[in-house]
Order: C-alpha cells, then structure tokens, then sequence
C-alpha cells in the first residue's frame, strides 16, 4: 500500500480581516480547524493482503510481509514453494589455530574446539525441522556436517560447489610467511580480493560463479528448510550473491566459526537476509526458534 496524496482542507470565510480581527468574522462560526486526509492507493494489481496473513507471517514481530523483486532471482525459474536456508561455518580447523591459508585444501581438519563448537550448533537447532543438510565435501566442514546432522534421518549430501576457493601455492602457507614471500599476490588477497590473480584465475570471482550455481542445486531441491555447512569464503559469496552484491563487497561480509546465518526465499528464488552471523549458541545454551 502506497500512500501517495496529502490533501490539507482549510475552511475559507468569504471575507478576512487583515488584521485577523474575530469580531470581523461570520457570526455563525463552526470553529472548524484545518484537516488533512491521506488518500492511498496500491502499487500491485494483487489483491490487498489480508489481517491473517500479516498476523500469519510476522506475529508481533514487525517482520517483513513481503519481499517480492528486492533482490534478483537466484533460480530463473518458479519455486515449488518458498525456501529458508541456514547457513553455517565449520568449527575451527587446525590451519585457523596455526594462522595458515587454507583454501581448497583437504589438510586443516577440524580441531577439539572446532567439534565442541559443532556440538553447540547442533544443540542450538536441535528444536528445528530441516529437510536436508548439504555439505562441502572438504575435511573440516564434512566433519562439521557430521556432528550437526547426527541423529537425522536424511543423508548428508556433498556438493563441489560449497567448496572453499582454491588459492593454489598459498594454501598451506602460514599467513606472515605467505605476506613476506608473495607480497603482491597476498597483500591484493587481502586488500583488493575481487582483482587476486593467480596461476591465471581470479579465485574470487570465480567463486562467485560457484556461489550462483550452489543457490541453484540447492534451491530446486524438494523441500522447505535446507541446512547449508561449508567454509568462509564461499559464504561471503553465498551472502553477496543472494544479496545482489559484486566481487569488490567480499569483505564486507563477516562469518566466525560456527556462525549460523539464514535466509528467506520466496517463489521467484528471490532471497531475504533473516539474520547474519549469529553466535550466541558459541556463549551460552541458546537454542533457536525461527
């Protein structure tokens, strides 16, 4: 509902006193005071929302109705229905304690502290219903899924493209050696990720195609409520895709270890950011309700 006009009524006398002296005014006089009205009109050809759907879809909340066209469709094509999709970051690896760049490599494997954390996630939605969990298929967030999914009934499914980037010869690197031996290559890593150039790709761009494609297999998925366990990078990329966001945003996105984000999806694979980064399970006994 759009409202489009104010319209501001003021009764007019047939003749004013300039020096707006009462004695010169009408002596039948309403004392009418000037009154506004709104008049509105709606902006869709749908027909008006109703007050159950408005209490169905936000309680009390003041959630959002409706995000129909507010982000580009991730599907290009019609959705059975809509979709909610958690996303989660593995539990701390062995290569995040050491401060190496990790990347695609299959050697940093999730740590004690990594699995506890995994555990906390898992207790924090245990109270939600999800249809299926998909997984890159890389150590540490293989085993992550592993612990989270315990005790559901569906098998985890492994996909290659919630792989982590693959940032070649400096996976396995620790960081300050990585920045005193390639110092170009890390520091554009860092400080202009979209424009990293090595062994001829562009790792995070790429990831970006890798991202759309991950919506996509997951997004035509049968089912309602998907659970999504992979690492930090394609998150960021997962987040920025979802949100129409380019390359040069990668690091305006924020995931810890174990952070749980999520996100709304309506008929048109268009997406809505529900809540980001979500930690307090990794603090306390929280657990989850949405």
């Amino acid at each position: 509902m759009v409202c489009g006009v104010l319209a501001l009524f003021i009764p007019l006398y047939s003749k004013l006193s300039s020096k707006y002296d009462v004695g010169t005014a009408p002596k039948h006089r309403n004392h009418n005071f000037p009154t506004f009205s709104v008049q509105c009109s709606s902006s869709s050809t749908e027909s008006p929302i109703s007050a159950d759907k408005l209490q169905d879809d936000s309680s009390m909340t003041g959630g959002a109705y409706d995000f129909k066209r507010a982000t580009r469709s991730l599907t290009g094509e019609s959705l059975s229905s809509p979709k909610k999709v958690t996303l989660i970051r593995h539990g701390l690896s062995s290569w995040n304690e050491e401060g190496r760049v990790q990347g695609s490599s299959n050697l940093s494997i999730l740590t004690e502290t990594g699995v506890r954390q995994a555990e906390r996630c898992r207790r924090a939605l245990k109270n939600l219903h999800f249809d299926q969990c998909f997984s890159s298929p890389i150590s540490r967030a293989k085993s992550t899924a592993e612990v989270i999914w315990q005790g559901r009934q569906e098998p985890l499914v492994f996909l290659d493209s919630l792989k982590e980037a693959h940032l070649f010869y400096l996976e396995g690197m620790r960081n300050v050696d990585a920045r005193q031996i390639y110092p170009k290559e890390y520091v554009t890593w860092r400080e202009d990720p979209a424009n990293f150039y090595v062994n001829g790709v562009y790792p995070v761009r790429k990831l970006w195609e890798t991202a759309r494609e991950a919506w996509r297999e997951i997004l035509v998925t049968p089912g309602e409520n998907f659970l999504v366990i992979t690492h930090k990078s394609i998150l960021r990329a997962l987040i920025c895709t979802a949100l129409g966001l380019d390359p040069e945003r990668f690091r305006a996105i924020d995931v810890n270890n174990g952070g749980i984000s999520v996100f709304n999806f309506n008929k048109r694979g268009e997406a809505m950011l529900q809540s980001l980064n979500m930690t307090a399970h990794m603090y306390s006994d929280h657990m989850y309700h949405y």
